[in-house]
Order: C-alpha cells, then structure tokens, then sequence
C-alpha cells in the first residue's frame, strides 16, 4: 500500500462521505449485479447481445 491510499484514507476518516452518497453507491452495485444476474441466468434479451469477436 503506497502513501498516496493511506492519505486518502485518512481524509475519509477525518470527513467520511453522506449517507445519502453511501446509499447510492450501494444502488449502483445493485443494479450492476441485477444486470449481471439477468445476463448470467438467461433472461437477458437476444438483441441487446454483442456477436463474439475472432481473434486474428
């Protein structure tokens, strides 16, 4: 770990973030593992699928 995380950390522990910027990153995360839920379990529609690229 470098000086440049400890000195971030130290400024959230000093001034930690809202709760309401809490609360959307949690909403965020959420929605990104719903998406990935959907896609993974084959929920997820045909055409908002991307054709496999080859490789040269």
């Amino acid at each position: 770990m470098n000086l440049y995380w400890l000195l971030r950390m130290a400024q959230w522990a000093r001034n930690p973030p809202s709760a309401r910027q809490v609360l959307l990153a949690f909403a965020v995360i959420a929605v990104c593992l719903v998406l990935f839920g959907l896609e993974r379990f084959g929920y997820w529609p045909d055409w908002a699928q991307t054709q496999p690229m080859r490789w040269r």
